[in-house]
């Protein structure tokens, strides 16, 4: 408080203080200009004539310490480049400088040679001969972290070396290093080998040679020893297999878990629990049983430090214990269950609030810790209690985990909630309260880690509801449902965690299996529209368009439908932002995955085409890679008119486009629409077969009419009428007919004639034909000169002047070459004059 009255917060003397403050930013310093200076440069610098090898050997006998990091960093690489060398030359040199390394030199070492053993760039008989050594002198250094690195490379290295190797390399010389008279750090490394040798060898060696050394460091006078010990008899007790693990092991456990030291009580607490399946009924009994139950009634008393652990093995203890147990004991851990669940949240029995009020900070973690553990282990507990007596045992304490008011309590309630549904199954109607509430949960934290199960947990909640769970009131199964889920998504939207938006709404389409389809209309379906106009991050509108098309799908009333389809279209197909006109294809690209081509075609396809006119050039760069997609969904002749668009939309964004970027893409796009197939609607096809076979015999019966008048010219006739036959629709449909198959290559692009209003395209550059693809794009050399208006594009079949014939392959092959725009205007009375100056060419010629 004197220090406080003495400071005077006064506007002058602030601007004092900020006066002085400047001052003190001008007070030059000596500022050090170069990194290194001359002759530091000089010492660093090597000759660039040497290679890798001759560069490592110097760098290593006469350079820095960061400059033989550098080489034994790079190590693994030179290994595999030039493997003896390396060993002949470089390994050696790296010996010799670990000896004086510091810990940065030792590190890099350690983590390179065990590179070196995974990359197998030598054999492992090499690797032992020449790495081995340098791995074992180097695990008693002096800085812990060094030695523990050399270990994890050394315990690596073990499981790739043969026995006889481990045996004279590793194991005979353990013998020394785990007496009592080598350091703890010696002591220390040896216990964790032990702990990897028991997977080497064969059960009897194991007792011969390492049990012996197992029992003496189990008797180690220092803690840290007796503790690392203790958590490597699990490894050895399933290498010995159960008959020595129920004559040795137990034996060192029971002693272990009365240990005046506290960590070697916990760690054979752990042991013991982990070894629960290798002992038989009597041992659990009689053994163990009792240390379970004098650690439970210590751990509120003398020794809390068990009391975390305890609590997070206390799901796999009661059950790995349930066959065991009386009714009484039964109760008793399901009582200190209860109590553990709730340690902190109540005044304990003894206490007042004085003491309440002196609990150090460090304990009310604990506490929480504990109540974690216990969320953690509510599933086991259900299982330990079975099912049917879910109501009368666990809920009240499911109720105070839900409503705890520590977020990684509640947070791991919401991960487990789904393993808690499914355990109940018939009975999950009694937690619908408490899966409102975790989704109204103020922490975005705990709405994340409920929302990753949401569509099964109500998927149980509705099949699994009790009386109400029949489809026609599936509201009634989850009161207050649908106001927690609008509230979530809310929460989740105003908030800065986009991510937890996104996957809130990718959840969401499971809804229509859930509720209503005028509830999801009304409350849920234009929200994800507005998400999609509004929202500023990609993913989330890009979520919400897809469950968007997801209610979409399964709204069945189709005034609902149109309606919503003719939203998308005008406020985002055809909106005034072109960020909206960009997500549009995006919501077109998902009907197009989830709705049939028909429908798309039917609603979406010609929308699409319009933004070919759009005046961002972004816009049509998306449009263009989503024109393959969008040809696939046509079905021929079905679709006929449809390609037609599509066709004299790639010709406008080829001879008029002027972005360079779009203009790539339409090229690329161009050459990968050409090579595509377009599916055949069989049903429409064989409807045209029938009419044109009939239209054939009605041309066949006018040929043997005339061969009756005039016998003179019979043979030229059938010729010349094969000619035409093959120009006609006849001809389309046998050359399809011949191919016998469901797919068809798509021709239009390459082999179609054009409109005579669009004949004139020979004016684009380098005189290419813009009637096909690969022809146009090859001919892209400068814009188009042709102009296309945006009037004839949008024209529709209004009038033999306003329609663009498509006629097929075969007849355009014949009729290509003799196509002008002269004669387009006279279509029908051109090929009528084509056939007889056909006819009169071969009499002449006969």
């Amino acid at each position: 408080m004197v220090f406080f009255s003495r400071m005077d917060f006064s506007q002058g003397s602030l601007f004092g203080y900020i006066e002085d403050l400047q001052e003190l930013t001008i007070i030059e310093r000596p500022v050090r200009r170069s990194l290194k200076t001359p002759e530091e440069i000089e010492r660093l610098t090597v000759d660039e004539e040497l290679n890798d090898i001759e560069r490592a050997v110097y760098l290593l006998s006469s350079g820095q310490d960061i400059q033989g990091t550098s080489v034994v960093a790079n190590l693994p690489v030179l290994m595999r480049q030039n493997p003896a060398e390396t060993l002949r030359r470089v390994l050696p040199k790296i010996r010799e400088v670990l000896h004086v390394a510091g810990v940065e030199m030792q590190l890099t070492a350690a983590v390179s040679f065990l590179t070196v053993l995974q990359d197998e760039s030598v054999s492992i008989h090499t690797y032992s001969h020449s790495f081995l050594h340098i791995i074992l002198q180097n695990l008693e250094h002096r800085d812990a972290g060094v030695s523990n690195a050399w270990l994890e490379t050394l315990l690596a290295v073990i499981e790739a070396l043969p026995k006889e190797t481990i045996r004279h390399e590793i194991l005979n010389p353990l013998v020394s290093k785990a007496q009592i008279s080598q350091t703890l750090q010696s002591r220390l490394v040896s216990c964790k080998i032990m702990g990897k040798l028991a997977y080497k060898f064969e059960a009897h060696i194991i007792k011969r040679e390492i049990l012996p050394l197992v029992k003496s460091l189990c008797q180690d006078v220092e803690y840290e020893v007796r503790t690392c010990m203790c958590r490597q008899l699990e490894h050895i007790a399933q290498g010995i297999g159960t008959e020595l693990t129920k004559t040795v092991v137990l034996p060192e456990l029971v002693e272990l878990a009365r240990d005046e030291g506290s960590s070697v009580r916990l760690a054979a607490f752990e042991t013991l629990v982990n070894l629960l399946d290798m002992f038989d009924a009597d041992d659990r009994s009689q053994t163990v049983l009792p240390l379970v139950k004098s650690f439970c009634e210590k751990s509120f008393k003398a020794d809390e430090s068990i009391l975390v652990s305890l609590s997070f093995h206390l799901g796999k203890l009661c059950n790995g214990l349930y066959g065991i147990f009386t009714p009484e004991q039964h109760l008793r851990f399901l009582e200190f269950y209860k109590k553990l669940s709730t340690l902190g949240l109540q005044q304990e029995n003894g206490h007042n609030d004085n003491q309440l009020q002196l609990q150090t900070l460090e304990q009310e973690k604990k506490y929480i810790s504990v109540r974690k553990n216990c969320a953690y282990n509510f599933p086991a507990m259900i299982v330990f209690v079975d099912p049917k007596n879910f109501h009368l045992e666990l809920y009240s304490i499911f109720f105070c985990l839900c409503h705890d008011p520590e977020v990684p309590v509640r947070y791991t309630m919401a991960i487990s909630f789904y393993e808690v549904a499914k355990l109940l199954n018939s009975g999950v109607y009694t937690i619908h309260k408490e899966l409102v509430t975790l989704l109204q949960d103020e922490s975005l934290e705990v709405l994340d880690a409920l929302v990753g199960h949401l569509p099964e947990i109500l998927e149980l909640m509705t099949t699994n509801g009790g009386e109400n769970s029949g489809s026609e009131s599936k509201l009634l199964s989850i009161p207050d449902l649908i106001p927690a889920l609008t509230t979530a998504e809310q929460r989740a939207a105003t908030s800065l965690k986009w991510r937890t938006h996104e996957k809130l709404l990718q959840k969401y389409a499971c809804l229509p299996h859930i509720i209503s389809s005028d509830q999801i209309y009304y409350r849920f379906l234009h929200r994800m529209l507005t998400i999609i106009l509004t929202n500023n991050v990609l993913p989330v509108q890009k979520a919400a368009a897809r469950t968007l098309c997801v209610y979409l799908r399964y709204n069945r009333k189709q005034e609902q439908r149109h309606e919503v389809i003719q939203k998308l279209i005008e406020q985002l197909g055809q909106g005034k932002s072109y960020w909206n006109r960009l997500r549009f294809l995006d919501t077109c690209e998902f009907i197009m995955e989830l709705f049939s081509k028909s429908f798309f075609c039917k609603y979406f396809f010609l929308p699409v085409l319009e933004l070919t006119h759009d005046p961002v050039a972004n816009v049509r760069m998306k449009l263009c890679y989503l024109l393959p997609k969008v040809k696939s969904t046509l079905k021929i002749p079905s679709d006929k008119h449809l390609l037609q668009q599509l066709e004299l939309c790639i010709r406008k964004l080829l001879c008029q486009e002027k972005d360079k970027d779009v203009l790539t893409i339409v090229k690329r796009t161009v050459l990968e629409l050409d090579r595509m197939d377009i599916s055949l609607d069989a049903e429409q096809l064989e409807k045209e077969k029938q009419q044109s076979e009939g239209r054939s015999t009605n041309v066949n019966d006018k040929i043997f009419e005339k061969k009756r008048r005039d016998n003179k010219t019979s043979s030229v006739l059938a010729k010349s009428m094969t000619l035409s036959v093959s120009g006609s629709s006849s001809g389309t449909t046998a050359g399809k007919e011949d191919k016998k198959s469901k797919l068809v290559r798509s021709q239009s692009f390459s082999t179609q004639a054009l409109h005579p209003k669009y004949s004139n395209i020979d004016k684009c550059p380098n005189k290419s034909s813009a009637t096909g693809y690969t022809s146009s794009v090859s001919g892209m050399g400068k814009s188009c000169m042709l102009s296309f208006t945006d009037d004839t594009f949008r024209t529709r079949s209004t009038g033999n002047s306003g329609n663009a014939t498509f006629p097929s392959s075969s007849s355009l092959t014949t009729s290509r070459n003799s196509f002008n725009s002269a004669d387009q205007k006279n279509n029908g009375n051109k090929e009528s004059q084509s056939r007889k100056m056909s006819i009169k060419n071969r009499k002449s010629n006969s």
